[in-house]
C-alpha cells in the first residue's frame, strides 16, 4: 500500500505529468525534454530519478544518451488496480525481480548474464519489453536491440527463444 502512495504521489506533479506525456509520444532523453518544457537539464533529471526508482519510467543507454520511456506495465493497470492493497507473495515476488533487476543492470546495460535460471528470464523478460508485441523482426534488427543491453547478442536472442520468450520462424523473429 505503502508503494501505491508513492506512485500517486509522484504523479501529482504538473512536471512530471508533463514529462510523462511527452514519454506517451515517444521515448526520450534528458536534454530534449528540457527543451520542449523550458526548463534545466538538471530538473529533468532530478524528476525522471524520482520516476525510475518508482518504476514509472525506465532508462536504457543509446550511445551517448541515457533514453528514458514508460514502463507500460504500470499506465496499462486500471486506477482500481493501483489502490487496491497487493497481497504479501506478489508483493516479495516483485521485490525479488527488482533487486535482480538492479543487480544485473547498470546504467541501462546488463552487467552480466545472471547464471541463475531464474534470474537469468526475468532479465531476459527486461530486455523483451524492448521488442513490440505482434510485430515480427529480421536477425539483424533483434540484434541490434538486445545489443544495447549487452554485447553478447547470440547468447540472449538464443536464451530468449528456448525460454519461450521469442519464437523464430527463418529470418524472422517474434514475442511469444
Amino acid at each position: 500500500m505503502k508503494q501505491n502512495l508513492e506512485l500517486l504521489k509522484l504523479l501529482a506533479d504538473e512536471t512530471r505529468l508533463e514529462i510523462l506525456n511527452i514519454l506517451m509520444r515517444e521515448d526520450s532523453y534528458v536534454e530534449k525534454i528540457a527543451c520542449e518544457l523550458s526548463l534545466t537539464p538538471a530538473t529533468i533529471c532530478y524528476h525522471l530519478k524520482k520516476m525510475e526508482s518508482a518504476g514509472i519510467v525506465n532508462c536504457s543507454r543509446s550511445q551517448f544518451y541515457i533514453i528514458y520511456s514508460l514502463n507500460k506495465e504500470i499506465f496499462d493497470l486500471s486506477l482500481g488496480e493501483v489502490i487496491k492493497e497487493d497481497s504479501p507473495a506478489v508483493n516479495e515476488e516483485e521485490k525479488y525481480k527488482k533487486e535482480v533487476l538492479s543487480n544485473f543492470f547498470k546504467y541501462g546495460r546488463l552487467s552480466q548474464i545472471p547464471t541463475q535460471r531464474k534470474k537469468r528470464e526475468i532479465v531476459l523478460r527486461e530486455i523483451a519489453k524492448s521488442f513490440e508485441p505482434e510485430r515480427r523482426y529480421g536477425e539483424k534488427e533483434v540484434n541490434e536491440i538486445i545489443e544495447r543491453f549487452h554485447e553478447d547478442y547470440c547468447t540472449i536472442r538464443r536464451e530468449m527463444i528456448a525460454c519461450g520468450i521469442m519464437d523464430r520462424d527463418r529470418e524472422e523473429y517474434w514475442l511469444k
